[in-house]
């Protein structure tokens, strides 16, 4: 019940109270809004051009959440909160089944505690929280990732007994191993080949491991069940390559697959070290236990994990979970923070495993260790938020958002949040109730999300989105609007019609001039405005913000 009523708020709660936030976001929800208008499930349009970066997944559902809800930013937002309420209350499920450990003395008590910690670690992660309220396809990938891994284990564990079949049977896989192939086809149909890669590698890494490939891969009916997975993924692909041919190959398998893991796309990389800290950070605070909850697992022992019952095996299992796709886009040379989101059910499983076991078992030193990192920690966060608003960088949209920021005195609200929260971990490792350490955490990062990160969200929604969005709703019909010097996709959604985009003043100077109609439209800075008001007519319309709405008449 607990686990229900926090994520729920931290999901979905305010979903749609604040507009599409710039650049990422309103790609999605304006190629959904096209595809509705035109009727094409096929091809996804943005601005009026093909959009070959994600499969269609995530555009089909925010299409049905327009045609229920209207086209808005809930309709937009609602499958990545889904995903993310679905794939934590199916965590919870698992755990509560399967959660124990051969290290505890108590394993049916362990699953009790194991569910309720997982379950709520991870409806508090921040990295989780952040982009199940993001209108975008990584935390549908993560549902459908975390789904299937869920699945196969599940199947894994009740196929223990099982009678094995030759390797080539076209008999029907277990309910289990079907859903586990289904969440593996849609995977690949929310985001690409990722889909079954990252599940795949991290079932064949667990049974290599376990020595037993391929008895499982018998017991999984990989024929028939490779037959379920194409007969999800197969049809789509071939219209859209029947639609668009060798443009499509190019963009969406050349370009934004093998591309981004063999060189360096958008200036996005990164150090060998990156993910280390986007986990640190991204997991916070519980992150802090990650190794120790690693090292109690003892993989070294392969000989005692392979006599380990199946259904003892899920913390090994969300190791490999968590390493391989760690591995895997540590090796990627291009990297982004949102790669690893698939990794945080496991990561959120093996905390939970580590403090129940303790809810039964003697505190170790090593607990007590891991306990004062993380009241440093906890000292490092409070400091962080105290002086955030120095970290702000200057933003051409918001340029004084820093010290508005610091107005509203949220970073001092942070700050103080995480400096009890150190004197209540330090209480607590003096008083010897070490075992509480995970409560102590998730309540202070509850009372971030409500107190501290969904405000400042909002803060810099009225900020830097909501003028500008205000600007492409105003009711001027009949001509054409250009963008000089950026690129805001909200525009084009909340104008809902296509925009010219421009990054110099000249392009756009020659684009009005060869233009058959006797006026335009402009949404730029104010600077860039002046420029062009140097070569003709300029009508201003409307100011709000750092942005300025004009006619141009030639």
């Amino acid at each position: 019940m607990i686990v229900t009523v926090i994520a729920t708020i931290t999901f979905f709660w305010r979903l749609g109270g604040i507009g599409l936030v710039d650049e990422t976001e309103p790609l999605f929800a304006e190629a959904s809004r096209q595809m509705l208008e035109t009727g094409n499930w096929v091809t996804p349009y943005f601005n009026g051009e093909p959009r070959f970066d994600k499969p269609p997944l995530v555009y089909w559902l925010m299409v049905v959440g327009f045609q229920v809800l209207g086209v808005n930013e809930w309709a937009v937002r609602l499958p990545s909160a889904v995903s993310a309420m679905g794939l934590t209350l199916f965590l919870f499920f698992v755990m509560e089944r399967l959660g124990g450990s051969p290290m505890t003395s108590s394993p049916s008590v362990q699953r009790g505690w194991s569910s309720l910690i997982a379950g709520l670690t991870l409806a508090l992660t921040p990295k989780f929280i952040i982009w199940a309220r993001v209108g975008v396809s990584d935390l549908l990938l993560t549902g459908c990732i975390g789904a299937a891994l869920l699945c196969f284990f599940v199947g894994y564990v009740e196929s223990e007994k099982g009678v094995e079949k030759p390797f080539f049977s076209f008999s029907v896989p277990s309910g289990w191993y079907i859903s586990f192939y289904v969440f593996t086809g849609l995977a690949v149909l929310a985001k690409g080949p990722v889909g079954v890669v990252l599940p795949g590698l991290t079932i064949i890494a667990f049974l290599l491991y376990q020595r037993n490939l391929w008895s499982v891969l018998k017991e999984m009916r990989v024929v028939s069940g490779t037959i379920i997975f194409l007969a999800i993924t197969i049809p789509w692909h071939v219209l859209i390559i029947m639609e668009n041919g060798q443009d499509y190959i190019a963009s969406f398998f050349g370009y934004h697959n093998v591309e981004r893991f063999t060189s360096v796309v958008n200036e996005h990389s990164g150090p060998w070290y990156f993910y280390f800290l986007v986990v640190l950070v991204g997991f916070a605070p519980l992150s802090v236990y990650l190794p120790s909850a690693i090292a109690q697992l003892q993989v070294w022992r392969r000989r005692f994990w392979g006599n380990q019952p199946r259904r003892h095996q899920l913390g090994l299992f969300a190791f490999f979970w968590f390493t391989v796709i760690f591995v895997f886009f540590s090796i990627a040379v291009t990297k982004l923070p949102s790669y690893v989101i698939p990794l945080l059910p496991a990561a959120a499983i093996l905390v939970g495993l580590f403090w129940s076991h303790y809810q039964t078992e003697t505190i170790t030193k090593g607990l007590v260790i891991s306990g004062v990192i993380n009241i440093i920690f906890a000292l490092v966060l409070a400091g962080a938020f105290y002086y955030s608003p120095n970290f702000i960088g200057y933003d051409p949209a918001a340029p004084n958002l820093g010290e508005i920021y610091a107005e509203s005195e949220l970073n001092l609200v942070g700050g103080v949040i995480w400096l009890v929260t150190a004197i209540l971990l330090i209480v607590a490792l003096l008083r010897q109730h070490s075992r509480w350490l995970w409560g102590i955490n998730l309540l202070a990062m509850f009372l971030t999300f409500v107190l501290v990160l969904e405000p400042a969200v909002s803060l810099m929604d009225d900020i830097r989105q909501k003028p500008l969005r205000e600007l492409a709703q105003l009711e001027v019909t009949g001509e054409e609007l250009i963008m000089v010097g950026m690129k805001k996709p909200t525009v084009v959604f909340y104008r809902q019609e296509n925009v010219e985009f421009f990054s110099q003043v000249e392009s756009a100077i020659a684009h009005l001039e060869e233009s058959a109609s006797e006026s335009q439209l402009i949404l730029s800075h104010p600077r860039y405005i002046e420029e062009i008001e140097e070569e003709a007519e300029i009508t201003r319309l409307e100011s709000k913000g750092e942005y300025e709405l004009t006619r141009i008449s030639y």
